[in-house]
């Protein structure tokens, strides 16, 4: 059991703990008496003392208890790297500077001249979960028994899929479903065996123990030790302060960083820092040409050559080269290749090369990339996550259920391998069994989980089985900056444009469209219906598993801004007519169709993926009765001749209960605020 001790002590606020022993909250007798014992009550005295006896001896075998000053005698050697201040001992100053409550002292280092200087990357530095380690200056690893094996990393970050300003992102797939990022792994410190602080929490059941050790007879503020290893910080006040109703205790624990040298590149570790640090003031290009030298010179150096393709990978960002990328995917594979490549180096070599290889588009490339390291890595479960996430990306959802069907086996409560097995058994129409992986994965808060696809597909599993929880969920994803509100719940998004459900012809500016389509409302009428009378197969079922009931088909023009000249066959004069608006013909997150639907259809509540466009609805046949569309609070019906302009970012919801068949044409336009770039430069959907 590892040893945990905590030695209250109080001299009022500021107090410090350098006392052996628990002392009373004032310091003395509560009646102020200092005096020697009476003989009166000489026996109870020595009862008390008795008890107090036997509860030490039980409490030093219970809870593996010594004495502190014993502890800093023999853990000074490792306490001393807290020694914040440099007055030779650890204590509540110290304490202080580590929490960032107060300044480091400058006048006196506590650490060799050597290692002073803090390492710039460490606060930028993603560490990789780490298979086997070498043995050779490896720190021990830190193993907390009992309650301490409750204690949670988490890491957040935000997941707003912005698309600022027209800026150029990542070409995206047209499945919804890309979750990972990029990992910024650019700068990996070439030290070994160093440690890096992390943030954890214990629970509310240690706390209490440590109540049973006297926390509330503590001062405000008490910094103690746990065996070296830690730092515990007993700081009511900061506890107030940073995490208010919440029954947690704060730990500041050291977090281990990945070995990238093996015994080779250790002897030449001055040489791959000094191009490392080109690489890290921005000299990409000086940086290459030192680690190209050094692979010249070091062939079998696992580390310049992964230098090499980190300042690849930099400079292929830097001249937005997807060449250079190339180059950078195969000097990846070239360190994976060498023998005697540490283990951290190979994982993080190989998960780069895989998510690189995602960038350009790669998919089935990177899916290989991620086999090989589940291969090397079978015990890794977050390998097997990004594995699963790799079938998906091809559409392989059977072998992507497999995988994550594994890891919960093994990780049953692995909140990201839950939201994407519901994920899938969503995408399967087993609606009910998807909700509660969804839910219970995000709930986990663990890494990857906090996503806007994840609360969109479990609000919309829950509106479809009639779940009035499902509006909680979209309040919780819009307070998460998931969603612009509670209605309008697109997910690839330009931040600040109008947003409303309905919208006339004016605000839209597009008056010249709209006046057009509704002069030539019986055109496009009779061109669609010649089709629908032709060649039926041409009206295709809607395929995105949006309707509850009913038959629901579409004939579609455009296509992301890409004129299908068979179709237009078909329609002739319709899209002859549509080439004079590129507003709705260049736009690239839009479509252009005739879509019919026939009596006893509903479309179940849903929002389309971008705000980035408006939807215009031109009636062609309308039944006088039955056939009614919501956008969010506000119902309309369709008239023959007419254009409604409506938001599909915004719930809309579509009822079809005439005697008769409905058909319209759908045109989309770019949103009216878009800047003639941001049109030309935004990805397609």
């Amino acid at each position: 059991m590892m040893s945990l001790f905590l030695s209250p002590a109080s001299s009022g606020p500021g107090g410090s703990c350098k006392g052996g022993g628990l002392i009373t909250k004032h310091g003395g007798h509560k009646n102020g008496r200092k005096g020697g014992l009476s003989g009166s009550s000489f026996f109870t005295w020595f009862m008390v003392i008795a008890l107090l006896g036997v509860w030490t001896s039980v409490a030093v075998v219970w809870f593996d208890l010594v004495d502190y000053e014993e502890v800093l005698g023999k853990n000074f050697g490792k306490l001393g790297v807290y020694d914040a201040d440099g007055d030779g001992d650890f204590d509540v100053d110290d304490a202080k500077v580590l929490l960032g409550l107060k300044e480091r002292s400058a006048s006196k280092p506590t650490v060799p001249p050597e290692e002073a200087e803090p390492y710039p990357w460490l606060e930028e530095q993603v560490i990789e979960d780490s298979g086997p380690q070498n043995t050779e200056d490896e720190v021990q690893e830190v193993q907390i028994e009992s309650l301490l094996h409750e204690a949670v990393y988490t890491e957040h970050g935000d997941d707003v899929q912005q698309e600022e300003d027209g800026q150029v992102r990542e070409p995206q797939p047209e499945d919804d479903f890309l979750v990972g990022s990029d990992t910024d792994d650019r700068y990996e410190p070439l030290e070994t065996g160093t440690f890096h602080e992390g943030l954890c929490y214990l629970p509310w059941q240690l706390l209490t123990v440590l109540q049973g050790w006297g926390w509330e007879e503590m001062s405000q503020e008490c910094a103690c030790s746990c065996s070296g290893r830690f730092l515990i910080t007993c700081t009511s006040l900061f506890l107030d302060k940073k995490i208010q109703n919440k029954n947690l205790f704060f730990l500041s624990v050291k977090k281990k960083k990945p070995k990238l040298l093996n015994k080779f590149d250790k002897t030449i570790k001055a040489e791959l820092d000094a191009a490392e640090k080109l690489r890290k003031r921005g000299k990409i290009e000086e940086a290459l040409s030192a680690f190209q030298e050094l692979v010249h010179k070091y062939p079998q150096s696992p580390r310049a050559r992964y230098g090499k393709a980190q300042c690849e990978d930099d400079l292929a960002e830097k001249r937005r080269s997807n060449e250079v990328l190339r180059g950078a995917i195969e000097t990846y594979q070239e360190v994976a290749s060498l023998p005697n490549v540490p283990t951290d180096l190979l994982k993080l070599t190989l998960k780069r090369r895989s998510d690189r290889q995602q960038f350009l588009g790669h998919m089935r490339g990177s899916l290989i990339t991620l086999q090989k390291l589940v291969q090397l890595f079978p015990d890794d479960m977050s390998l097997k996550n990004d594995l699963g996430v790799g079938y998906l990306l091809i559409g392989d959802n059977n072998n992507a259920q497999k995988v994550y069907e594994e890891v919960l086996n093994v990780t049953p409560n692995d909140g990201f391998a839950k939201v994407h097995y519901g994920f899938i058994l969503k995408a399967q129409n087993k609606i009910a069994e998807s909700i509660p992986y969804l839910k219970e994965g995000i709930e986990s808060g663990d890494p990857g989980t906090d996503d806007g696809r994840f609360y969109f597909h479990l609000g919309d599993a829950m509106q479809r089985v009639g779940n009035k929880e499902a509006y909680k969920w979209y309040e919780l994803g819009h307070k998460r900056g998931h969603f612009a509100s509670v209605w309008q719940r697109s997910l690839y998004n330009v931040h600040g444009l109008k947003a409303q459900p309905w919208w006339t012809p004016k605000e839209t500016g597009y008056t010249e469209l709209v006046k057009s389509l509704e002069r030539n409302w019986k055109l496009i009428r009779d061109e669609g219906l010649a089709v629908m009378d032709k060649a039926k197969g041409l009206f295709l079922p809607e395929d995105e598993n949006l309707r509850e009931k009913g038959d629901w088909s579409q004939f579609t023009l455009w296509q992301q801004g890409r004129k299908n000249e068979n179709a237009c066959k078909g329609a002739p004069k319709t899209c002859s007519l549509l080439d004079k608006f590129p507003e709705t013909t260049g736009c690239r997150r839009g479509q252009i169709k005739y879509s019919i639907m026939h009596p006893g259809t509903h479309v179940w509540p849903h929002t389309g993926p971008t705000n980035c466009r408006l939807r215009m609805h031109l009636g062609l046949v309308i039944p006088k009765e039955g056939c009614k569309i919501r956008c969010a609070n506000e119902t309309k019906t369709w008239e023959e001749g007419k254009v409604l302009i409506f938001d599909d970012s915004f719930e809309h919801e579509v009822w079809q209960d005439a005697t008769s068949f409905r058909l319209i044409f759908i045109v989309d336009v770019w949103h009216p605020e878009l800047t003639p770039q941001q049109r030309h430069s935004l990805p397609a959907i």
